[in-house]
């Protein structure tokens, strides 16, 4: 397991943990939270020894594998598949090691690196490498090309899958899902959730961290405090804890206050000097409790557009593309004021393409562009990112944009979006990619526009500005058009979906969950088609027909291998449920300072007694409940 106790640790002179402790234990999936600087990727430097703790221990298990994802990827000449490969260490090592036997002609040490390489799926490495390319979006026409063809964004890609390729012990991932479309962040998912290792997962996606995390490392105030269950059973037992807090702070605030009270009146009195002298050393003694708090650094809203014409934009058989190649071709849409559509469809097929058209940063193929009177288009793309001036501060990026506001108007809109005092005033070129991306939306906003066209906004964004902007965009008066592989965004910002796919935009008749299982058919689509058919006249109907009959054969008997999968995975989740809710009382009681009072003591030992418990039932539960999980997503690929 993974130890932290009483750890403290300095950076640059600020302190990032003091006197914390922690315990991981194996085949835990912890999802890392907390505000930015608050240490998270501190945490995993000291993981990888990178870095040393000031004070106290780290105790990791010696034998453990790490993988982790590089921060960057040189302009490499070896192919990408190779690439990957080169993420398994003892594969590698096998092969040379291989080499090295037939050169000196080492029959027995050749059979022995054969066995072994045989032991640890080395024969179908390849493959393995494959599948978690194709996942992450690759083509198989990619796999072959150097890496150094590749761009920023598919590099990343790149050490993605090649971190996901070792067979790990601890696996580190520091916000995996930056670079990566819906369709990779589903595939992903899935992927980590069959994960058998140890997980350290710093994300601000929270459906990612609802559907993969078991437990939530959360640091905030130099501590790292962990809590079972996903991100939804954090903030519960987070917001319960802090009301408790809150609670102990005030009866303590009013303590206190009598205390001072009785001090001022009494102690120039001869008669009550001892006792005021005893309630001044209580005071000393007292271990203050904090004010409870959770106050987001960002605050700020779309102004109401000046204009709302109707249609604001309409499109009539556009084709769209590069080069003179047609990406979309065909696609009507009208945009009306309040339309709010989310984008969605495979990789490459066209949404960022749709976006730029409507922007009008890509000219039309072909077909009519229609624009209301008075049109006002706010566009954000990771591009423009790079285009904010990195000698210019953002207080001036914003003067750029509106010469007649006073400095004040912009230094109070600039400070919702975290740029306050001295902040707003530093050069840009050593900023975040947060901060940048935070930048790019105050300008964007402050420009009040009335069709809002957004191409990933959250990437780079913690879970403070997600939230923020969250709120932003469902108070937004104009139209709404976004590309996002942030779910939470998606749900809460828009009213219907328009699915790109196949040259086409059309309207999709479903959320989510129902897009999820279209990708998963269209990729099964794919793979029978992929497969070549038995040598014969397979094309005769009498062919097609047995063909049929055995498909129908296979999907009844795979059905029938699913059904008491399914209903025990339904007992275990019930199960699971009355256990998490005896958890949460549990702590919420455990929290309670009331708890550990004297009359209390016999009562306290069954509590704890009963959460030992209750924790290793839930583990015991889950692990059962994964296992079936994994079962299930086998048969799922069968079919």
């Amino acid at each position: 397991m993974i130890t932290l106790r009483q750890l403290s640790l300095q950076r640059g002179g600020k302190p990032l943990f003091e006197t914390t402790s922690l315990t991981i234990h194996p085949g835990w999936k912890v999802g890392v939270v907390g505000a930015n600087g608050s240490g998270k990727s501190s945490l995993f430097a000291l993981l990888l020894d990178e870095l040393h703790p000031d004070a106290g221990d780290l105790d990791l298990p010696p034998r453990w594998v790490i993988a982790h994802v590089a921060q960057e990827t040189p302009a490499l000449p070896t192919p990408a598949l190779e690439f990957v490969l080169d993420g398994d260490a003892e594969l590698r090592q096998i092969e040379r090691d291989l080499h090295a036997a037939e050169a000196a002609h080492d029959g027995a040490r050749q059979a022995e690196l054969h066995a072994h390489f045989d032991a640890i799926g080395g024969y179908s490495a390849r493959a393995r490498a494959g599948k978690l390319m194709a996942g992450l979006g690759f083509t198989a026409d990619q796999l072959e090309r150097p890496v150094a063809e590749f761009s920023g964004g598919w590099r990343v890609r790149l050490n993605l899958a090649r971190a996901l390729m070792c067979r790990s012990d601890l696996l580190l991932l520091d916000e995996p899902t930056n670079h990566l479309d819906l369709d990779a962040v589903l595939w992903l998912e899935q992927w980590l959730r069959a994960y058998p290792g140890t997980l350290l997962l710093i994300s601000h996606d929270r459906d990612v961290l609802d559907n993969v995390a078991s437990h939530i490392a959360h640091l905030d105030q130099r501590r790292i405090t962990l809590y079972p269950g996903n991100y939804a059973a954090f903030e519960d037992q987070r917001a319960a804890r802090l009301a408790l807090q809150q609670a102990a702070y005030e009866k303590q605030q009013r303590e206190i206050a009598h205390l001072e009270s009785f001090i001022t009146r009494f102690r120039a009195k001869a008669t009550k000097a001892r006792q005021a002298q005893s309630r001044i050393k209580a005071l000393e003694r007292m271990e203050r409790i904090a004010a409870a708090h959770v106050d987001s650094p960002f605050t700020f809203s779309f102004a109401e557009p000046d204009r709302l014409p109707n249609p604001l934009l309409a499109i009539e058989k556009i084709a769209a593309g590069y080069n003179g190649q047609r990406v979309l071709d065909h696609v009507n849409l009208v945009i009306n004021p309040g339309a709010r559509l989310g984008l969605l469809g495979p990789n490459g097929a066209g949404k960022s393409t749709l976006i730029k058209l409507l922007a009008g940063v890509l000219p039309p193929l072909a077909g009519r562009i229609e624009t209301g009177q008075g049109l006002a288009i706010g566009y954000f793309a990771q591009h423009q990112l790079e285009q904010l001036r990195p000698d210019w501060s953002a207080l001036r990026h914003l003067q750029g944009s509106d010469e007649r506001a006073s400095d004040q108007q912009l230094r109070d809109f600039i400070g919702g979006f975290g740029f306050a005092g001295d902040r707003a005033l530093d050069p840009v070129e050593p900023f975040s990619g947060g901060e940048k991306a935070r930048l790019a939306l105050a300008l964007l906003v402050w420009q009040r526009p009335n069709l809002l066209l957004l191409d990933e906004p959250t990437n780079h964004l913690d879970l403070d500005m997600r939230h923020a902007l969250t709120l932003a965009l469902q108070d937004y008066h104009g139209a709404l058009i976004v590309v996002s592989h942030d779910r939470h965004l998606l749900r809460t910002v828009t009213d219907e979906f328009l699915l790109v796919a196949d040259g086409r935009a059309q309207p999709f008749d479903g959320d989510l969950d129902d897009y999820r299982d279209w990708l998963n058919e269209r990729q099964r689509t794919a793979s029978r088609d992929a497969t070549p058919r038995a040598a014969g006249n397979g094309n005769s109907a009498t062919d097609r027909r047995e063909q049929k009959r055995q498909d129908a054969e296979r999907r009844q008997q795979l059905a029938i291998q699913r059904k008491p999968l399914e209903q025990r995975a339904r007992v275990l989740e019930q199960r699971m449920e009355k256990r998490h809710a005896e958890q949460r009382t549990l702590e919420t009681t455990l929290a309670d300072p009331v708890s550990y009072d004297d009359a209390n003591k016999n009562r306290l030992k069954e509590w704890l007694l009963r959460k030992g418990e209750v924790d290793r039932e839930l583990a015991a539960l889950e692990t059962e409940w994964l296992e079936i999980q994994e079962a299930l997503e086998a048969l799922a690929r069968e079919s």
